[in-house]
């Protein structure tokens, strides 16, 4: 699994369980993901890599900017493949 910044996932544990997010950094420890909402940018959450994942969305450095723009960007994705599955 190949995760980079801008990265769309689904959490698979957690509380956060199946929750849209997006990756904001990739260290050795672990990948840091954000919502907008609950885990806003400036607050992201550190999650091990095996507890995500990846969707074929990643989202660009202008959606990823404010917390606006990301929530807005993963809601318009969780919509799209919520309407797919149906």
């Amino acid at each position: 699994m190949e995760l980079v910044k801008g990265s769309v996932v689904i959490s698979k544990a957690g509380r956060d369980k199946g929750y849209y997010l997006a990756v904001t950094e990739i260290t050795d420890d672990g990948v840091y993901v954000c919502d907008g909402k609950e885990r806003p940018v400036e607050r992201p959450k550190k999650k091990n890599p095996l507890h995500l994942a990846k969707t074929r969305f990643v989202l660009s450095e202008e959606n990823t900017a404010t917390n606006r723009s990301l929530k807005k960007a993963l809601k318009e994705i969780s919509c799209s493949e919520e309407s797919e599955v149906e």
